[in-house]
Order: structure tokens, then sequence, then C-alpha cells
């Protein structure tokens, strides 16, 4: 029921309570202002206090007299001179008025109270909401207006330049500048050349991947507490992290190669020195967005092309090298600039421990690439290792993209089922893209490294499998299920070590663990909320 009501009863007994309504403003000329009338025979023995003032020939006995101008008693109410009622007889509900005045703002309240809040704000007290609109309160008009004004919730605005090509040129500049330093490889392969080493592998392989391996951890870690202060909003404290960090992943890097290196391989240990500091370079660059100038700081390393087909003097591919390192440190240096400053120290920061598992997973996912590139020669695993390295920015894309993917799903979609559905298309279309990504580039670096084997079915296999695992397991990082993918790149790489023949078992496992892990973690819609 609409509609102000009195604050007293009718004084005749009815079914139901009078409702007055008020009058409309061009009937205000026809209001009963008359006084009323002394004596209405039988039905006058009210007052008039609480007699509805609905005029016109159906007003029931016992109410004032029809206005002035109106027909008299016993007249043809539809003959000459009868005042016709407006529109349907009743006055306008003030509640309408109210609703056309808030409901906007009405419309997209998630609860009563919300609107109660707002009448408040604009000023109506009880007595008024009392009187006007005949409810108890604002609780009590909030509820009504909830009630009567349907829900239009604004839909949240798209990404900008669609979510499917987000940062396709920033993920391409990061894949190249992940697969240019395998360029180094080449141009230091003769000054590393001696006698085999250990485990039947190459000398100086050791020393090198120890390094490597330390890097990789040492910097997966700290890129982590470096982009947590970035989401603080404190670029001066990311800058000093690294500063901090970076030289000392460097040393530890060098410290381990040394460590690891046995007689004769000093070449190979000075070797991983220089490699530690580019990656803590690298690091500093990619970590504050600098792809473009880490990229130019490259460039001298595409004097390796050449190496592929002629041979190169040692003093050329030497200053190579140098001007590419050199070029690296001395921008990573340019750009950590603002930590260097002081108070710039900023708060405690977040935990240290909560970058562990970016650093497990940086060594689950570095020892899975580097059993990868043990092959049956060094060309074919070193074929399998760029072509790893090189699907890294195809690998980013399309993460951006299933999660840009997965976010417009979830404005448009209303069901649940249909959000299951989807995501879990979107992810099969994903990781089928970057696996075909992955054996696309696996061919182009057989063809374009001279005198290297096509790779058996087996060992194809076995890399899509690897490719599976570090895909589902940074999509997995993205989300911030990064521990259970470190535990599961572990285990496959210690499998894969402790039994090289398990390599494809081991890998496949990963994959089917992670692959569960991932459709149970990904198709709930709240996992996409930001």
């Amino acid at each position: 029921m609409s509609g102000s009501l009195w604050l007293k009863p009718p004084a005749t007994a009815t079914p139901l309570p009078a409702i007055p309504r008020p009058r409309r403003a061009h009937q205000a000329g026809h209001v009963a202002t008359n006084p009323p009338p002394e004596d209405h025979g039988e039905a006058g023995t009210g007052t008039g206090t609480g007699a509805t003032t609905t005029a016109g020939p159906s007003a029931p006995a016992g109410g004032p007299p029809a206005p002035s101008g109106g027909p008299p008693d016993g007249a043809d109410p539809t003959g000459p001179g009868a005042v016709p009622p407006a529109g349907d007889g009743l006055a306008a509900d003030p509640l309408d008025e109210l609703v056309a005045r808030i409901g906007g703002l009405a419309a997209v309240a998630v609860h009563p109270d919300e609107i109660a809040a707002l009448l408040e704000s604009d000023g109506m007290t009880d007595d008024h909401i009392r009187l006007t609109y005949g409810r108890a309160d604002s609780f009590a008009l909030g509820e009504d207006l909830y009630a009567r004004v349907e829900r239009r919730h604004p839909a949240p605005a798209p990404p900008p330049g669609g979510a499917w090509h987000s940062g396709l040129a920033g993920c391409l500049v990061r894949g190249l500048v992940f697969a240019l330093p395998g360029l180094a490889y080449v141009l230091a392969a003769p000054l590393l050349a001696g006698e085999p080493g250990r485990s039947g592998l190459p000398g100086g392989t050791v020393p090198l991947l120890a390094g490597a391996v330390t890097g990789w951890v040492w910097n997966q870690a700290l890129s982590h507490r470096a982009y947590t202060w970035l989401g603080l909003g404190d670029r001066a404290a990311a800058a000093r992290a690294l500063l901090t960090g970076a030289p000392a992943g460097a040393l530890a890097g060098t410290a381990v190669a040394f460590a690891a290196a046995a007689p004769g391989e000093t070449p190979a240990a000075l070797f991983a020195a220089g490699q530690s500091l580019y990656l803590a370079a690298a690091t500093v660059l990619l970590v504050l967005g600098r792809e473009r100038a880490l990229l130019c700081a490259l460039l001298p390393l595409a004097g390796a092309v050449p190496a592929f087909r002629w041979d190169l003097p040692g003093p050329l591919r030497a200053a190579l090298l140098l001007a590419a390192l050199t070029a690296g440190v001395v921008l990573a240096a340019l750009v950590l600039r603002p930590g260097a400053r002081r108070g710039t120290a900023g708060r405690g920061g977040p935990p240290r421990a909560a970058s562990l598992p970016y650093g497990l997973f940086g060594l689950g996912s570095g020892l899975l690439v580097l059993q990868a590139g043990i092959g049956d020669t060094l060309v074919s695993g070193a074929g399998a290792v760029i072509a790893l390295t090189l699907s890294m920015g195809p690998a980013e894309w399309l993460l951006h993209r299933f999660r840009g993917e997965s976010l417009t799903r979830l404005r448009t979609l209303t069901t649940a089922r249909e959000f299951r559905r989807a995501v879990t298309g979107t992810l099969v279309l994903c990781l089928g893209g970057y696996l075909a990504a992955l054996a696309a580039l696996t061919l182009a670096a057989t063809l374009a490294w001279p005198g290297a084997p096509w790779p058996t079915p087996s060992r194809l296999v076995t890399l899509l499998l690897i490719g599976t695992v570090l895909w589902l397991g940074l999509l997995l990082q993205a989300f911030g299920a990064v521990l259970s993918a470190a535990v599961v790149c572990l285990l496959a790489a210690t499998a894969q070590a402790l039994t090289p023949q398990a390599g494809p078992v081991a890998a496949g496992g990963a994959a089917a663990v992670l692959a569960v892990l991932t459709c149970a973690l990904l198709v709930r819609p709240t996992a996409h909320r930001v």
C-alpha cells in the first residue's frame, strides 16, 4: 500500500483504514475548504477529524459536501457542469515523486540501508517521513524504495585496448631479451673449450650451470620483493631493494661458480662470474620496466650470428661479450639512482620469507630447463634451451590473454557453470597456443643451427611436457599459488636428475598435477576478482 496515511484512525468504522490522497495541483481549487456542516443526519455524528477529503459524487455518507461548482445532490454526475476526475481519479503518490528524484541512486544500492543513509543525508527526518510518506522511519522507507526500484548496477569498464592484445609488443621484447644472452655462449664457446668435464659434460659446464642456477633462484626472489614494493607505490624502495640485492646475487653466483670449478675450469668460472653480473643487471632493468634499454645493451651480441658460419677471432669475441656486459651494468646503475638517495629506505617492507617460494620456483623451473638442454649432443640440447627461452615471450603474452579474457567472462556471464566452461576453454586455447609456439621455435632453432639434428619424437614430447609445466607454473604463480607450482617443479626436476631415463614420465606427471591444480583454482570466479 502506498501513499501517505493519517496519523489518527478514521472516525467511522471501515474494513480498511482510509487512505487520503493529496490533490493534484490543477484540483487545488476544488479541495473541500468549506467548513464542515453542523448536521448530516445519521452519518453526521463524526466531527470531521479523520473523515476523508475525497470529494465528488462517490464520497461516502458522512463526508464533506461536494465542492462548490459540483453537481447538486441527486443530479446526474455525468451531466452538464460535472467536474471530471483527473486521470484515474486518484491523487499522485508522493513516493512516486521520490522514486523519480532518487531512483538512479537507489538502483545501484546493494542494501536498503544505503538508501536510508541517502535519505538521512538529504535532510529527511523521521517526522517528515511519517507525515509525507506514511512510513515509520528512514529504514522502512529505504526498504520500500529498495523493493520498488529495479537494480541497475553498472558493469565494469573493459580494459583499454582489448584484453586479448594487452602488452603484445612488450612481451615479445621480453622474450627477445630472454633469448639474446644465449648468443653469449656461442661467442664464448671457443674460449671455454677444454678437456671433457664431469658426468660426460663438456669442460666448464658444471661451474656455468651452478652459477646460472644460483642467479635464477636469487633474482627470482629479489624480483618478487621489488615488485611488491612497486605494488605498494614506493618505486624508490623497490630501487633500493634492487640496489642492495642485485650485487649480493652477483657475488653469490660468482662464489658458487668458483666453488664448483675443477682444476682447468678457471675460464669457465670467469665467464660464470660475468654471467652472474649480467643476470643481476638484467633483473634490475626488467623489474623497473626498462626492457628496451636491456635490448639495446644486448645488441653487441648480434655479432655472434656470423659465428654460426665463420670462425671469429678471439679478441673480437671477447670484445663483444665485454661490450654487452658493460652496457647492461651501466644502464642498471643509471636506473638505480633513485634507490641510492638518502631517506628512501621507507617502511620495513614485506616479509622476506614471502619471496622464498618464488626463489624455489625459479630453482625448479631452471633445473627443468637445464635438463631439457642435456640432449644427445650439445647442439641439440642448446637448441632446446634456446626454444624454451624464446618461448617465454609468447608465454607471457598468453598469460595476459588468459587473464584479460577471464575478466571479460566475469563481467558478461551470469552463472558459475557458464564461467567454468568459458575459463576452461580459454585455458586450453592459451596452453595449446603456447605449445604450438614452442614447437615452432624448436624447429626454427634446429634449422638455424648448422649441423643440428632433428629432435626425436620422444625428445620433442618431453620438451612440450616441460613447456606445459613451465607455463602452468607461471600461471599459478600469477594467481598467488606459487608454492604449489614450486613444489611440483622441484619434485619433477629431482626425479629427472636421479633417473634421467624417467624424464618424460616425470615431466608428464608434473604437467598432469599442475593441470589439476590450475583447473581447481581458476574455475572459481573469486580467483579472478581484483
